[in-house]
């Protein structure tokens, strides 16, 4: 399935009765604070978005909450945004509805509330399930709330998404890996992995400025999520993203911590080695090879200034092994072939 046709609408900070430390929603979507989301603009946008050239005629169309807590609107909010949307699902025009919100937003009630409102998919703010990293960043929700909702919205015939973070407060790599076992475990639908990092206006910012917090480093932060995506796969839950959006203005809105604009490549990069280095050293000495793989993963293969490809070198791992892309393999799979 091609990758949906998303309409996007930015309701930051909206409907959320917390500021979590990390949180600075307007640096992270690249919106600005302004005009509330109305049911005019939402019209309006829809109509102008529907007649933009898409990838393919089979690409569905999407329309996608971003930001806030969408089920801790008032009622007569939620229906005025999602009730803007319905002649277009009624038509045909859009296909689905979106939307992120907290895990402690989320009963049987709301669930069929935003099932017969063309909502799809919801995504669900989880970030760690563990409750001490969950009280030192604000979240105001524990780790069985996370379970609770997914359950709730898996039941109510929803598709479920968890964002999740690593880093945060009190955070160590055993808690997160523990945490997203436990998360995986449950079979939510997609995931988000971002990495925390000081946002100017956070909370977070006077913890760094006065030391009684300290962000990973870009290194680590890489690791961790590649174990984190690692988990993940092995699980059947997709990964739809890794790293912060890049937006106008982001990385002025920086402070510290490890953001990097091709984050989610570095991962992926990492991973994909570890998983070459394995296969070409159980066959090391078996002659000629095919390294065979997909052609859109030719650079996360060769790594940032081609430093996978010369590791594998400098541990004797390509002598006798030709790189074959391939334009209809799999991205994230690769095939070794005796010659």
């Amino acid at each position: 399935m091609p990758r949906p046709f998303v309409i996007p609408f930015f309701i930051s900070h909206q409907g959320c009765p917390h500021r979590c430390v990390f949180c600075n929603q307007h640096a992270i979507t690249g919106q600005p604070a302004g005009p509330a989301v109305d049911a005019d603009l939402i019209r309006a946008e829809i109509l102008a978005h529907l007649h933009r050239p898409r990838r393919t005629s089979r690409q569905g169309v999407q329309v996608a909450f971003y930001g806030g807590s969408f089920t801790g609107l008032s009622e007569a909010r939620q229906r005025e945004l999602l009730g803007a949307v319905q002649p277009f699902l009624e038509n045909g025009e859009v296909d689905q509805i979106r939307l992120s919100t907290r895990p402690d937003y989320i009963d049987p009630d709301i669930t069929a509330f935003l099932k017969s409102h063309g909502v799809g998919i919801v995504e669900l703010g989880v970030q760690s399930m563990d409750d001490a990293v969950l009280a030192a960043s604000g979240r105001g929700h524990n780790g069985a709330d996370s379970e609770r909702a997914i359950k709730c919205l898996q039941d109510g015939g929803l598709e479920v998404g968890v964002q999740l973070m690593v880093g945060l407060p009190g955070d160590r790599s055993g808690l997160i890996f523990k945490g997203v076992e436990r998360l995986a475990s449950l079979r939510p639908d997609l995931a988000r992995i971002y990495p925390a990092v000081v946002l100017k206006g956070s909370e977070l910012e006077n913890e760094y400025r006065s030391g009684d917090y300290r962000p990973l480093g870009l290194a680590k932060a890489v690791a961790i999520s590649g174990r984190v995506k690692e988990i993940l796969d092995a699980n059947g839950v997709r990964v739809v993203r890794i790293g912060l959006q890049e937006t106008d203005g982001l990385q002025a809105d920086i402070v510290a911590g490890p953001y990097h604009p091709a984050f989610g490549e570095l991962v992926l990069a990492r991973n994909l080695y570890r998983k070459v280095m394995t296969a070409l050293a159980g066959l090391k000495g078996s002659g000629r090879l095919e390294l065979r793989v997909a052609a859109k993963d030719q650079s996360v293969l060769r790594g940032p200034g081609n430093v996978n490809l010369k590791r594998l070198a400098a541990k004797g791992l390509l002598a006798g092994v030709e790189l074959v892309f391939e334009e209809n393999r799999r991205r994230g799979t690769f095939a070794l072939v005796t010659v």
